[in-house]
């Protein structure tokens, strides 16, 4: 098979990059190691992703967030971080940033279902489900991926949408900087008995980081962090067992909780690519840059990450350029990097401080979330990064 682009990885940034070439005129192979089927109708994994304002106008543009069920999206309204057992908060308000909401809240996999929707309906794309990429031959003119299958696909472009743990970037001799938190996150939805008024909760208990993600009515999606040998002895109780446990963690601030859905788990490993391309090669997605997710950037970051490529090319067309010229993947490199950069580093930090229950870290801790909230120019500044209500 012989293509201009092949995307490797039909998660949602895949398909995004896939459906932001809608009416290039490109011809594009996606590959992905799941069956169509299950592309098709992806499971509950649990997450629910927060959106800011400029992800949901891409989502829009795509042609996505109109199959998104209204019900299925809910609204966040404010944020508080807590510190330890203090009731203390630092807030963060929507209106601080002129606008009535933070963001969104959505189903992973109803995001996933919705992009595969749309792309699923052109024929200018190739969908290759249940193979994987064994190994790549790179050459002046194509790149060749070598398929699971027996099958060989030759492109022009080949863009890694496949996971911060991407097999293609270690094909393509791309480093990665990787940092393990040595935590597991569990994630499940739990009903409770008082509301939570569309206010998301990040609370940096000592021993735990707990987070609360309001969705419609009295429920919320809880995410736990732990030891991992701490989390496996959460995951043998029972339902009922569970459900006192989570509670009493809330320190039944919203009274007591009930799970809602089986909890689902994931390690804690931030990673950074050393570069975001290669001859005829883009990393696009967690393959370039995978968030811890305190600050709930990581696929804000994945989804504007493909919008960036996608926007060279589209330039590099009109400009009559070869659809994998340099300039334009080193321009969506030095652009993804600035973007994202400082916000890695900055969110690495603050996960190993608001993590060290030493003592005099405690009082650190505790003190700047104190500043912090006095400090009406700074909350501004990040309720405005929150909600990118102004583009990216």
């Amino acid at each position: 098979m012989q293509v201009d682009i092949a995307i490797v990885g039909a998660g949602p940034v895949g398909l995004a990059f896939a459906q932001s070439l809608q009416g290039s005129g490109y011809s594009i192979a996606l590959v992905d190691r799941q069956a169509l089927d299950d592309l098709a109708t992806p499971a509950f994994d649990g997450r629910e992703i927060a959106l800011t304002h400029a992800s949901r106008q891409i989502l829009q543009d795509l042609g996505a967030w109109q199959h998104i069920a209204q019900q299925d999206i809910s609204v966040l309204r404010d944020a508080q971080i807590f510190n330890g057992p203090s009731l203390h908060a630092l807030k963060v308000d929507a209106a601080l940033a002129g606008v009535d909401e933070l963001g969104y809240f959505v189903p992973n996999h109803l995001i996933r279902k919705a992009l595969f929707a749309a792309v699923k309906a052109r024929t200018d794309v190739q969908l290759l489900g249940g193979v994987s990429v064994t190994g790549i031959q790179t050459a002046a003119h194509a790149n060749t991926l070598a398929l699971s299958n027996g099958a060989t696909v030759q492109a022009r472009l080949v863009v890694a949408a496949d996971s911060r743990y991407s097999e293609t970037r270690r094909m393509m001799g791309i480093a990665a900087d990787m940092h393990d938190f040595a935590r597991t996150m569990l994630v499940c939805r739990f009903a409770h008995e008082a509301e939570h008024e569309h206010i998301s909760w990040q609370w940096f208990d000592y021993g735990q980081t707990l987070a609360l993600l309001p969705l419609n009515g009295r429920a919320s999606n809880v995410v736990l962090t732990l030891p991992q040998h701490a989390m496996q002895s959460l995951l043998a109780l029972d339902e009922a067992a569970l459900s006192a446990n989570i509670s009493a963690r809330f320190a039944y601030r919203l009274g007591a909780m009930q799970q809602e859905g089986r909890p689902h788990t994931y390690p804690l490993v931030a990673t950074y690519a050393r570069q975001f391309v290669a001859p005829r090669y883009a990393l696009v997605g967690d393959a370039a840059v995978g968030m811890h997710p305190i600050t709930a950037h990581g696929f804000n970051f994945g989804l504007q990450s493909q919008k960036r490529l996608a926007d060279q090319l589209w330039l590099g067309k009109r400009r009559n350029a070869d659809v994998a010229a340099a300039a334009f993947l080193q321009a969506y490199e030095r652009q993804h990097r600035a973007a994202t950069w400082p916000l890695y580093q900055a969110t690495n930090a603050i996960a190993q401080l608001y993590t060290d229950d030493r003592a005099p870290v405690r009082a650190l801790r505790s003190g700047l979330l104190r500043v912090a909230q006095t400090v009406q120019p700074f909350r501004k500044m990040l309720a405005g990064h929150l909600t990118q209500s102004h583009g990216m």
